[in-house]
Protein backbone atom coordinates (compact mmCIF):
# COMPACT_ATOMS: atom_id res chain seq x y z
CA UNK A 1 0.00 0.00 0.00
CA UNK A 2 1.74 3.59 -0.94
CA UNK A 3 2.01 5.99 1.59
CA UNK A 4 -0.27 9.20 0.89
CA UNK A 5 1.19 12.61 0.95
CA UNK A 6 -2.23 14.21 3.07
CA UNK A 7 -3.79 12.14 5.83
CA UNK A 8 -7.02 14.37 6.93
CA UNK A 9 -8.53 13.23 10.50
CA UNK A 10 -12.22 13.35 11.05
CA UNK A 11 -12.80 13.86 14.30
CA UNK A 12 -16.95 12.82 15.89
CA UNK A 13 -18.77 12.81 19.26
CA UNK A 14 -22.46 11.75 18.63
CA UNK A 15 -22.44 13.54 14.85
CA UNK A 16 -24.83 11.37 13.65
CA UNK A 17 -27.29 13.78 11.59
CA UNK A 18 -23.58 15.86 10.33
CA UNK A 19 -21.07 12.99 9.59
CA UNK A 20 -22.64 11.96 5.88
CA UNK A 21 -23.28 15.21 4.47
CA UNK A 22 -19.49 16.25 5.97
CA UNK A 23 -17.51 13.52 4.66
CA UNK A 24 -19.09 13.42 1.54
CA UNK A 25 -17.90 17.00 0.79
CA UNK A 26 -14.65 16.20 1.89
CA UNK A 27 -14.10 12.80 -0.50
CA UNK A 28 -15.55 14.89 -3.27
CA UNK A 29 -13.49 17.60 -2.52
CA UNK A 30 -10.01 15.53 -2.26
CA UNK A 31 -10.97 13.45 -5.35
CA UNK A 32 -10.69 16.43 -7.01
CA UNK A 33 -7.69 18.35 -5.46
CA UNK A 34 -5.74 15.96 -3.44
CA UNK A 35 -4.84 12.45 -5.62
CA UNK A 36 -2.56 10.84 -2.58
CA UNK A 37 -4.53 11.22 0.30
CA UNK A 38 -6.89 9.37 3.10
CA UNK A 39 -9.55 10.08 5.41
CA UNK A 40 -8.93 8.83 9.04
CA UNK A 41 -12.04 9.13 11.20
CA UNK A 42 -12.26 8.98 14.54
CA UNK A 43 -15.13 8.19 16.94
CA UNK A 44 -15.12 9.66 20.03
CA UNK A 45 -17.32 7.56 21.90
CA UNK A 46 -20.28 8.49 20.10
CA UNK A 47 -23.63 6.77 22.35
CA UNK A 48 -25.77 7.46 18.50
CA UNK A 49 -24.73 5.30 14.61
CA UNK A 50 -22.07 8.38 14.05
CA UNK A 51 -19.71 5.41 13.23
CA UNK A 52 -21.61 3.62 10.99
CA UNK A 53 -23.17 6.56 9.20
CA UNK A 54 -19.32 7.32 8.86
CA UNK A 55 -18.19 3.92 7.64
CA UNK A 56 -20.70 4.00 5.07
CA UNK A 57 -20.02 7.62 3.87
CA UNK A 58 -16.08 6.49 3.54
CA UNK A 59 -17.13 3.10 1.39
CA UNK A 60 -14.67 2.65 -1.27
CA UNK A 61 -11.83 4.87 -0.89
CA UNK A 62 -8.87 5.30 1.42
CA UNK A 63 -9.48 5.65 5.24
CA UNK A 64 -9.10 4.64 8.25
CA UNK A 65 -11.65 4.15 11.08
CA UNK A 66 -10.98 4.25 14.73
CA UNK A 67 -13.93 4.00 18.01
CA UNK A 68 -13.16 4.99 21.72
CA UNK A 69 -15.16 3.33 23.56
CA UNK A 70 -15.86 6.51 25.54
CA UNK A 71 -15.45 10.05 25.43
CA UNK A 72 -12.34 10.91 25.81
CA UNK A 73 -11.54 14.52 24.12
CA UNK A 74 -10.77 16.22 21.77
CA UNK A 75 -7.00 15.68 22.13
CA UNK A 76 -7.22 11.77 22.62
CA UNK A 77 -9.31 11.70 19.15
CA UNK A 78 -6.52 14.17 17.32
CA UNK A 79 -4.11 11.69 18.95
CA UNK A 80 -5.53 8.75 17.96
CA UNK A 81 -5.77 9.74 14.29
CA UNK A 82 -2.36 10.71 14.32
CA UNK A 83 -1.59 7.71 15.07
CA UNK A 84 -3.33 6.50 12.51
CA UNK A 85 -2.19 8.65 10.11
CA UNK A 86 0.09 7.38 7.35
CA UNK A 87 0.58 10.47 5.33
CA UNK A 88 3.68 12.88 5.26
CA UNK A 89 1.26 15.67 5.94
CA UNK A 90 -1.34 15.72 8.22
CA UNK A 91 -4.19 17.97 8.95
CA UNK A 92 -8.19 17.62 10.50
CA UNK A 93 -11.36 18.83 10.13
CA UNK A 94 -14.28 18.67 13.06
CA UNK A 95 -17.68 16.67 11.87
CA UNK A 96 -19.94 19.93 12.40
CA UNK A 97 -19.80 20.93 8.84
CA UNK A 98 -18.45 24.52 9.91
CA UNK A 99 -15.06 24.20 8.24
CA UNK A 100 -15.22 23.37 4.22
CA UNK A 101 -12.82 21.63 2.57
CA UNK A 102 -11.33 24.36 0.76
CA UNK A 103 -9.56 25.48 4.16
CA UNK A 104 -7.20 22.46 3.45
CA UNK A 105 -6.34 23.82 0.08
CA UNK A 106 -5.26 27.21 1.70
CA UNK A 107 -3.21 25.16 4.27
CA UNK A 108 -1.26 22.98 1.52
CA UNK A 109 -1.24 26.24 -0.81
CA UNK A 110 0.19 28.22 2.31
CA UNK A 111 2.77 25.39 3.33
CA UNK A 112 3.88 24.83 -0.38
CA UNK A 113 4.58 28.55 -1.26
CA UNK A 114 6.52 29.11 1.86
CA UNK A 115 8.11 26.24 3.00
CA UNK A 116 6.38 26.43 6.29
CA UNK A 117 6.84 23.07 8.44
CA UNK A 118 3.56 24.03 9.74
CA UNK A 119 0.86 26.17 9.05
CA UNK A 120 -1.85 27.42 11.33
CA UNK A 121 -5.59 28.94 10.41
CA UNK A 122 -7.62 32.02 11.97
CA UNK A 123 -11.68 32.73 11.24
CA UNK A 124 -12.13 35.60 8.24
CA UNK A 125 -15.80 36.45 10.15
CA UNK A 126 -17.24 34.37 12.63
CA UNK A 127 -20.09 34.93 15.09
CA UNK A 128 -18.17 34.20 18.11
CA UNK A 129 -20.55 36.10 21.08
CA UNK A 130 -19.44 38.92 23.60
CA UNK A 131 -18.36 35.78 25.93
CA UNK A 132 -16.66 33.60 23.68
CA UNK A 133 -14.54 36.64 22.03
CA UNK A 134 -13.58 37.83 25.62
CA UNK A 135 -12.52 33.90 26.43
CA UNK A 136 -10.67 33.95 23.26
CA UNK A 137 -8.91 37.08 24.09
CA UNK A 138 -8.47 36.05 27.87
CA UNK A 139 -6.40 32.56 26.38
CA UNK A 140 -3.98 34.54 24.08
CA UNK A 141 -3.27 36.99 26.75
CA UNK A 142 -2.27 34.14 29.11
CA UNK A 143 -0.40 32.32 26.51
CA UNK A 144 1.77 35.31 25.86
CA UNK A 145 2.10 35.65 29.24
CA UNK A 146 3.28 32.15 30.78
CA UNK A 147 4.81 31.05 27.22
CA UNK A 148 5.95 34.02 25.99
CA UNK A 149 4.53 33.25 22.46
CA UNK A 150 1.56 35.17 20.38
CA UNK A 151 -0.23 32.42 19.42
CA UNK A 152 -3.16 32.57 16.06
CA UNK A 153 -4.81 29.57 16.07
CA UNK A 154 -8.67 29.46 15.94
CA UNK A 155 -9.09 26.50 13.32
CA UNK A 156 -7.73 23.13 11.73
CA UNK A 157 -3.71 23.41 11.18
CA UNK A 158 -1.60 21.25 8.85
CA UNK A 159 1.50 19.56 9.91
CA UNK A 160 4.50 17.50 9.01
CA UNK A 161 3.63 14.18 10.43
CA UNK A 162 6.92 14.09 12.18
CA UNK A 163 6.60 16.95 14.19
CA UNK A 164 3.63 15.50 16.17
CA UNK A 165 4.53 13.17 18.58
CA UNK A 166 1.14 11.67 20.29
CA UNK A 167 3.45 10.14 23.49
CA UNK A 168 4.56 13.85 24.35
CA UNK A 169 1.72 15.26 24.17
CA UNK A 170 -0.17 14.93 27.25
CA UNK A 171 -3.78 16.79 27.00
CA UNK A 172 -6.96 14.57 26.00
CA UNK A 173 -8.95 17.83 26.05
CA UNK A 174 -9.47 20.51 23.57
CA UNK A 175 -6.28 22.02 25.42
CA UNK A 176 -4.04 20.28 23.06
CA UNK A 177 -4.79 22.46 20.28
CA UNK A 178 -2.78 25.06 22.31
CA UNK A 179 -0.13 22.66 23.15
CA UNK A 180 1.12 21.61 19.93
CA UNK A 181 1.27 25.29 18.48
CA UNK A 182 2.36 26.89 21.12
CA UNK A 183 5.29 23.65 21.08
CA UNK A 184 5.88 24.57 17.69
CA UNK A 185 6.32 28.65 18.17
CA UNK A 186 8.52 28.22 21.41
CA UNK A 187 10.88 26.02 18.94
CA UNK A 188 11.29 27.94 16.21
CA UNK A 189 9.39 26.18 14.02
CA UNK A 190 9.03 27.60 10.02
CA UNK A 191 5.40 28.61 10.60
CA UNK A 192 2.54 29.70 7.70
CA UNK A 193 -1.18 31.60 8.70
CA UNK A 194 -4.12 31.22 6.86
CA UNK A 195 -7.39 33.09 6.98
CA UNK A 196 -10.72 30.64 6.40
CA UNK A 197 -14.12 31.10 6.50
CA UNK A 198 -16.20 29.33 9.10
CA UNK A 199 -19.58 28.22 8.36
CA UNK A 200 -22.80 27.51 10.72
CA UNK A 201 -23.19 23.90 12.01
CA UNK A 202 -25.05 22.02 10.17
CA UNK A 203 -27.36 20.63 13.22
CA UNK A 204 -26.62 19.84 16.54
CA UNK A 205 -25.08 22.40 19.10
CA UNK A 206 -21.13 22.73 20.22
CA UNK A 207 -19.59 20.56 22.99
CA UNK A 208 -17.86 23.42 24.24
CA UNK A 209 -18.78 26.02 26.88
CA UNK A 210 -16.45 29.16 26.62
CA UNK A 211 -15.67 31.55 29.73
CA UNK A 212 -16.26 28.13 31.82
CA UNK A 213 -12.94 27.01 30.57
CA UNK A 214 -10.94 30.08 31.34
CA UNK A 215 -9.57 28.41 34.38
CA UNK A 216 -8.88 25.08 33.49
CA UNK A 217 -7.03 26.84 30.69
CA UNK A 218 -4.89 29.05 32.68
CA UNK A 219 -4.20 25.43 34.94
CA UNK A 220 -3.38 24.02 31.91
CA UNK A 221 -1.06 26.77 30.63
CA UNK A 222 0.86 26.50 34.09
CA UNK A 223 1.56 22.72 33.53
CA UNK A 224 2.56 22.98 30.21
CA UNK A 225 5.11 25.75 31.37
CA UNK A 226 6.87 23.15 34.11
CA UNK A 227 6.06 20.23 31.81
CA UNK A 228 8.66 22.12 29.00
CA UNK A 229 10.97 23.50 31.54
CA UNK A 230 11.49 19.38 32.69
CA UNK A 231 11.76 18.06 29.00
CA UNK A 232 14.51 21.18 28.74
CA UNK A 233 16.34 19.78 31.82
CA UNK A 234 15.88 16.65 31.08
CA UNK A 235 17.66 17.15 27.30
CA UNK A 236 20.55 18.94 28.83
CA UNK A 237 21.53 16.33 31.64
CA UNK A 238 22.09 14.47 28.61
CA UNK A 239 23.93 16.10 26.98
CA UNK A 240 26.35 16.40 29.32
CA UNK A 241 26.83 12.51 29.99
CA UNK A 242 27.79 12.58 26.21
CA UNK A 243 31.40 11.53 26.17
Amino acid sequence: MSTPDLSVIVFAFDEEDNIKPVLTELRRWLADHEASSEIVFVDDGSSDHTVDAAAAALAGMPHQISRHTENRGIGAALKTGVRLARGTWVTFLPADGQIAPEAIGQLRRAAQESGADVVFSVYQARDDGFHRKVFSAGVRSLIFLVHGVRMQSDGPYLFRRTLFDPEQLAPDTFFLNFEFPIRMLGAGTPAGLVTIDCRPRRSGQSKSTGLKRIWGVARDLVDLRLRLTKEALSARRRATRRP
